[in-house]
């Protein structure tokens, strides 16, 4: 299957960072995770888009995410994608929950924030969430000269 959702899992240094129409926003160090929809056309292509994006930080941000891609006080750590139909991105950032960053990512749902933080590496909660919604969990770590998945 080629659509689904994903989590881009992002570690960073403390900083301010200016999010498109969502102005200036602070963030604390340690981990962040954002939850991404991979519906549309192009499917989990999106998410290659964003790990591409994150590798060579060579095109002017288009959404929220992008802000986080090429600053240089954030580095992708890792790629987790479910296969699926479904529109499950919503059910996966309320599964991960907790402290956000209030708006982002979610300007086309109800959702406070598709973007969390965490102090420690997320990937086995994420791993949790994932499989607690019958949704089977691909892993990927992009390297610098790593294409995608």
């Amino acid at each position: 299957m080629d659509k689904g959702v994903y989590c881009l899992v992002l570690q960073n240094c403390a900083c301010n960072i200016e999010i498109g129409r969502l102005g200036r926003r602070d963030f604390t160090p340690g981990w962040h995770v954002y939850v991404g929809s991979a519906l549309g056309p192009g499917g989990l292509k999106r998410a290659c888009r964003h790990v591409r994006l994150a590798r060579t930080r060579d095109r002017a941000p288009k959404w929220h995410i992008d802000y986080l891609l090429v600053s240089p006080c954030f580095s992708l750590g890792a790629l987790y994608c479910a296969p699926t139909g479904d529109a499950a991105e919503c059910a996966v950032a309320r599964g991960l929950g907790g402290a956000c960053v209030p708006g982002f990512g979610c300007s086309d749902c109800r959702c406070g924030s598709h973007l969390f933080s965490r102090s420690c590496d997320p990937g086995g909660e994420i791993e949790a969430v994932l499989a607690g919604l019958g949704l089977e969990c691909l892993r990927h770590a992009p390297q610098a000269h790593d294409p995608g998945p």
